[in-house]
């Protein structure tokens, strides 16, 4: 799969690309990629269907751009602030909860900003995950993977106890309920009606779901030894369905 190459371009030309950008984020979020066309971008966008193959090559690589766009600075920033909180411990190995908030501040703040996206691109990030799309999954994996990666070496300095494998098992949850939290419709109105006062306060939110993260982190290990020896079911025969 070719990256998406963003051209070095004057001012109008780069207006016609952000314009491109922002009415395919807009109509991927609110159809998926599937049941979004080019022609119905370009005509929220006002610009010519050759424009975009230009700048993007085709519908796969601006739904790429797209999430590039936002999710590079986000991970940039999630990173940039684990190393300084290292750097204050000093060597010495961070908490969970410390780690948790490296990673969950900077989406939040990515969700409050209307210039950046806001809830719009989060709900889309969501539809990505659950996109059947294999070029989709195979993107997002190869996007987070330096973040994930440097997250994971940061928990299991942390978690020393925990395979390497569990502790992929308990990041790929934990990634999973910051995006549920980030992208709902709902987790705002839910803030707003229990301290109206607090809806933009991200310690507030951090605080509440930062000790069920930590929770599921830190929870015993499962004893999967009788799964495991118990023998697989066998499978029907798809003939005589």
């Amino acid at each position: 799969m070719a990256t998406p190459h963003l051209r070095l371009v004057d001012g109008k030309t780069s207006a016609t690309k952000e314009k491109t950008l922002d009415a395919a984020e807009a109509l991927f979020m609110e159809h998926g990629f599937e049941a979004t066309g080019l022609r119905e971008i370009t005509t929220k966008a006002g610009v010519n269907l050759a424009a975009v193959h230009y700048h993007f090559g085709g519908k796969e690589e601006l739904f790429q751009a797209v999430l590039t766009r936002r999710l590079d600075p986000m991970n940039q920033e999630r990173v940039a602030l684990l190393d300084q909180l290292e750097s204050a411990a000093r060597g010495k190995p961070l908490t969970s909860e410390a780690i948790i908030g490296a990673m969950f501040i900077p989406a939040l703040k990515l969700a409050r900003d209307r210039a950046r996206g806001g809830k719009n691109f989060l709900r889309l990030l969501g539809r990505a995950y659950a996109d059947p799309a294999p070029f989709i999954r195979h993107f997002l994996s190869r996007q987070y993977a330096p973040m994930i990666a440097r997250f994971k070496t940061a928990f299991g300095r942390t978690l020393p106890y925990l395979s390497a494998s569990e502790l992929s098992w308990r990041l790929h949850f934990l990634m999973g309920a910051l995006s549920y939290t980030l992208a709902g419709t709902d987790v705002l109105k839910l803030i707003s009606a229990l301290n109206p006062i607090e809806t933009d306060n991200d310690e507030l939110l951090l605080r509440r779901l930062g000790p069920f993260l930590v929770a599921g982190l830190q929870a015993p290990l499962a004893d999967l030894s009788e799964l495991a020896a118990k023998p697989k079911s066998g499978r029907r025969n798809p003939r005589s369905a």
